[in-house]
């Protein structure tokens, strides 16, 4: 392809609206243009890694035994109600009506109509496992759409549903397909992390994000470096330590209240009565689908709101408003307490151990002291529900946790039979015996994988791409365009690579070698063949490689095998993780 003629219009400033690296270069490197909030089109160059990323997960794909299909982007809104979904989804749901008044939405995910072909078309256990994929445009209506690719409301994105006629079968299907996501994030060339993750609105009872490292990622993610375990913040566990308690076999001390005279904060409350954070039990008031409810979290930790919501099964968890929590306890916040408390109750596991922790009284201005469970304190139910720490201890082998930043491009769940459930999709088994089909599945966002790469590989001069992925895999550089010589052995160099199947651009605009260059290294192109005046008269070219700047000078005789095995080498890196 010939610069002059392929439309790459870059741009020497950032957007004023890009907030993150990858939103910035891609509009830069003349991938992407907005059309409207959240919405946006791929120019030529953007669409040509959009592509490369779309090949590597047909092939993994296919080579999982999965079958492409293609389902409508428009979906009858009767389907969504069979799952209760058209209003458990919200306001993210494009809900529209055709000329007949139907209400319809546009897709955000495809698990009704998925389910709506199973259930038609599976008829025996001997038609499964069965896999099928789609590479489809969704539209989730963000209420905050930002950060370019990454979070959009119009998006491409894999989606695969997994068939099959058991739990064991699941699991096969579900292992197949975690394999599969790790070829894939390994041949596009990056450095990531598979982590425990929930399920969220898409349900069912477990599931993995596939995340690339990077600084500027959204997803904080909890990792041990002594064993494999992995997760996301939201999900991560740590060991269960106990705290040391004030004295092995001691007798509780009296309840007693207190007057802690506009003392809501922990900070407060402990530095008046001198004990530490850790001997405070804070008392949360919420607002869920089953009710009111109160959690108990120690004073020296956070509460993880999606554990509390995950161990209760409500979708709905919210903190409680004022009004609340005043008909509750019959205080403010900041005064709330377990001691009398109506409501159900559900304490982290660190409470357990504690013996005369303090509290709020459920009175403006009180507290009590020397609060223990089971004398003063019926917990109904116990959990995990703190927010883990960096430093906190592995629950596997007990070593230190690290955190590091991510940015989510895959996720994968076991969905059992939520949906086959709910759209009556059975099959019947060896003994002519109905069953409902256990179903699993896996998606992938097309878009912000190749904003991904961008967020782990850049520098100050621009994008720095995996060859995999890249546009183009070399691009040639004539530095003078009215020098004869050096045009016609660009030409030259241009023809007999495409000729030996490496994609390249030749930079044949009448501009000067700073912009050629600045250019070349804005849009990421692995690698850069220049041809300049001095060197090529003495038969040599220069050959320089984006990810490190590293040049050689090779002769011109030697051009095509040179590059040939450069990128040989670097897509072999890739296959290496």
């Amino acid at each position: 392809m010939r610069y002059s003629q392929f439309m790459l219009p870059t741009l020497k400033e950032d957007p004023a609206e890009a907030e993150v690296i990858s939103h910035k270069l891609m509009y830069r490197a003349g991938m992407i243009r907005k059309l409207a909030a959240g919405i946006y089109s791929y120019l030529p160059l953007g669409l040509r890694v959009i592509q490369k990323v779309e090949r590597i997960i047909r092939e993994e794909m296919n080579r999982a035994g999965a079958q492409e299909v293609l389902l409508p982007c428009i979906q009858p809104a009767e389907l969504w109600m069979e799952t209760q979904r058209w209003e458990e989804y919200g306001k993210d749901l494009l809900r529209m009506k055709d000329r007949h008044d139907r209400d319809c939405c546009f897709g955000p995910t495809h698990e009704e109509v998925i389910t709506d072909i199973a259930r038609r078309e599976i008829r025996s256990y001997r038609q499964m496992p069965l896999n099928l994929y789609q590479i489809q445009t969704k539209f989730r209506d963000e209420i905050r759409p930002r950060f370019g690719l990454m979070r959009g409301r119009e998006f491409i994105m894999k989606d695969a549903y997994s068939f099959d006629a058991d739990e064991a079968g699941l699991e096969k299907s579900y292992q197949e397909m975690y394999k599969a996501y790790r070829r894939i994030f390994t041949r596009c060339g990056f450095t990531f992390k598979v982590v425990e993750a929930e399920t969220g609105l898409i349900g069912g009872t477990a599931s993995h994000e596939f995340m690339v490292l990077a600084q500027t990622g959204e997803e904080t993610i909890v990792s041990c470096q002594s064993c494999d375990y992995a997760a996301n913040i939201q999900k991560a566990e740590a060991k269960r330590t106990r705290p040391r308690a004030k004295g092995p076999g001691k007798t509780p001390n009296p309840l007693k209240k207190v007057e802690t005279p506009d003392m809501k904060t922990v900070a407060d409350v402990t530095k008046f009565l001198k004990v530490r954070p850790r001997d405070l039990v804070k008392t949360l008031i919420f607002e869920t689908d089953q009710g009111v409810a109160a959690a108990l979290i120690r004073g020296d930790r956070e509460i993880n709101q999606t554990k509390l919501g995950t161990h209760l099964g409500c979708e709905d968890v919210k903190l409680a408003s004022d009004d609340v929590v005043l008909g509750a306890t019959g205080a403010s916040k900041g005064f709330a307490g377990p001691v009398g408390l109506s409501v159900k109750i559900i304490a982290d596991y660190s409470i357990e151990p504690m013996v005369d922790f303090v509290t709020g009284a459920n009175e403006q201005d009180a507290h009590y002291i020397n609060v223990n469970l089971g004398r003063d304190v019926k917990v109904d139910q116990f959990a995990d529900l703190q927010m883990v720490r960096e430093g906190d201890l592995c629950p596997r082998c007990g070593k230190s946790l690290s955190f590091f930043r991510g940015i989510e491009v895959g996720h994968i769940f076991k969905l059992g039979t939520k949906y086959s459930k709910a759209l009556k999709a059975t099959y019947l088994d060896e003994n002519g015996r109905e069953r409902e089909i256990v179903m699993g599945c896996y998606g992938i966002g097309v878009g912000r994988t190749a904003a991904a790469a961008i967020e782990q590989y850049h520098d100050e001069d621009g994008i720095i791409w995996p060859m995999p992925i890249a546009p183009f895999q070399a691009i040639v550089v004539p530095v003078n365009n009215k020098i004869a010589a050096l045009m016609k052995t660009a030409e030259g160099i241009y023809r007999l690579l495409s000729s030996n199947g490496v994609e390249v651009l030749l930079d044949d605009r009448d501009s000067t070698p700073g912009v050629k260059f600045k250019d070349a290294d804005l849009i990421g192109i692995p690698l850069r063949l220049t041809i300049g005046e001095k060197n090529l008269k003495k038969g040599l070219v220069e050959i320089r490689r984006r990810k490190n700047g590293e040049t050689t000078l090779i002769e011109k005789d030697k051009v095509t095998e040179t590059v040939s095995a450069l990128i040989h080498e670097e897509m072999e890196a890739s296959l290496q993780g």
